[in-house]
């Protein structure tokens, strides 16, 4: 019953991710592409969490942590460089 659950489960982050990659490529704004990068980031960690509860695997959760410390610095810089203009001040 748990596998049919994460197959499922893992079934629709596959379909969020794809709508995020869609809204990175075709959004209106740069604030909707960012939205949509920093989304794709959160929905990459889900998946992979539930790769690793599918092979009871711990090794998983930590390439979901470093996964998810590169997605807020990625996020921080692109809003910082979408406010100021630059990076490194």
């Amino acid at each position: 019953m748990l596998e049919l659950a994460l197959k499922i489960t893992a079934g629709m982050v596959l379909v969020a991710l794809a709508l995020n990659v869609w809204r990175l490529l075709l959004g209106p704004s740069l604030t909707d592409r960012i939205l949509a990068l920093d989304t794709l980031y959160i929905n990459s960690i889900a998946l992979i969490i539930l790769l690793g509860i599918y092979n009871l695997s711990a090794l998983y959760y930590e390439g979901a942590l470093l996964i998810a410390m590169l997605g807020f610095v990625s996020t921080a810089a692109l809003c910082k460089y979408l406010l100021r203009g630059d990076i490194i001040e």
